[in-house]
């Protein structure tokens, strides 16, 4: 047998990676660890914590039981029947008639677990620009196709521009309501023309509802998953992460159609086994504190949204920012030459304040950057946004 040849070991990466974008809040996270100080209107994650309730249904287990065992694979039962009951009040989705409930890791888990249950390699997924960089990610690394479709000048969908996208490989459209990064909120209407265009030409509807519950000004959420006759071609994602403050749990759950049953049984069980039991129990417990503790939260979020929305009318001059009636972001087009990446270095570098550059959402055709709000207090909140105002002027006039 001829000796391998191990000098050039270890080799350099080569296969499906090569093409999925590098997830983009390391590398801002990198850049503010060198730059001491630094105020983060980064990464999306809320300035509180779980629920008290979530605390001692953890502290309560008995740990001497089966807690340290595997678990049922889609969910356990208090759970299931505890966002079964969630549904049906606060989305109007009815579950077990057609479709059933998954939890999962995180609504990211239950994204790459649909497109593994419904594509192959090639096949096109819909994407409306900006898109959520990690559903991007997924499909790349499925060796699927993410179509990007352009949405209108307030980042809404535009059903015509969907219809010309669809071709013989597309198998699903994504929407993100209220939207990552725009921090728009799709109209009932329109969420219900996108899913009338999924039901007319076979395609899944696949619908990201993780900021659900962050909305202004009287804006609704919409789920269309309550479209009747919608649940069987309707998978609509959700994530305990932001509303209470759970990041760190890692809990999200999915409905799908029944007919993806085995298929996304086979994803979770290779990739997950069953969801954290202890993670499972402290997600029941803080669905059971419920909405009210969530709304009472996101007083805090909305005040500060007001203030940063004040004070970013000071650059309009040179700065498009989005109307945002959701989630707790506001995507800023600058008017300069200058690529996103070298704005967010000066910003950082210079002027101590962290964004996120709009190009890992897709946004190439000028200089973007998302502004998330709702990780400070009032007073960081505001001291962060000036140092952008502030930095935004040095840098681009």
């Amino acid at each position: 047998m001829r000796k391998q040849d191990l000098s050039d070991f270890p080799r350099p990466i080569a296969g499906r990676m090569e093409s999925v974008q590098t997830p983009i809040i390391p590398v801002i996270a990198e850049l503010i660890k060198t730059h001491p100080g630094t105020i983060s209107l980064g990464q999306g994650v809320v300035n509180y914590g779980p629920p008290p309730q979530a605390i001692e249904r953890v502290r309560s287990l008995d740990y001497a039981s089966d807690i340290h065992k595997y678990g049922p694979t889609g969910g356990i039962t208090p759970l299931c029947e505890m966002i079964a009951a969630k549904l049906a009040a606060e989305n109007d989705i009815r579950t077990g008639q057609g479709n059933r409930i998954m939890v999962t890791a995180g609504s990211n888990m239950a994204f790459l677990n649909t497109l593994f249950a419904i594509t192959r390699p090639g096949d096109e997924v819909i994407l409306p620009v900006p898109y959520y960089f990690n559903h991007e990610m997924a499909i790349a690394m499925l060796d699927c196709r993410a179509v990007l479709v352009p949405t209108d000048t307030d980042y809404l969908p535009q059903p015509e521009a969907i219809r010309r996208a669809i071709t013989g490989k597309t198998r699903a459209l994504v929407t993100v309501s209220p939207n990552n990064p725009s921090g728009m909120v799709y109209s009932e209407a329109s969420l219900r023309e996108i899913n009338s265009i999924c039901r007319e030409h076979g395609l899944y509807h696949i619908s990201d509802e993780a900021y659900e519950y962050f909305t202004y000004d009287g804006t609704r959420h919409f789920s269309p998953g309550s479209i009747p006759g919608a649940g069987r071609y309707t998978i609509s994602l959700y994530s305990l992460s932001k509303a209470y403050g759970f990041a760190h749990w890692r809990i999200g759950y999915m409905v799908a159609p029944e007919h993806l049953k085995t298929a996304l049984y086979k994803v979770q069980d290779t990739n997950l086994i069953c969801p954290p039991i202890v993670s499972q129990y402290a997600a029941l417990g803080a669905m059971e504190t419920g909405m009210p503790y969530c709304r009472q939260k996101m007083e805090g979020i909305a005040d500060v949204r007001k203030i940063i929305l004040a004070e970013l009318r000071d650059i309009n001059s040179f700065c498009t920012v989005s109307p945002s009636n959701g989630a707790f972001y506001f995507l800023l087009k600058v008017a300069t030459e200058l690529d996103d990446m070298t704005v967010v270095r000066r910003l950082i570098g210079e002027h101590g304040v962290a964004v996120i550059p709009g190009h890992t959402f897709g946004l190439n055709d000028g200089c973007y950057l998302r502004v998330s709000y709702c990780a400070l207090d009032r007073h960081n909140a505001l001291e962060g946004i000036r140092r952008l105002i502030s930095g935004l002027k040095a840098v681009v006039m």
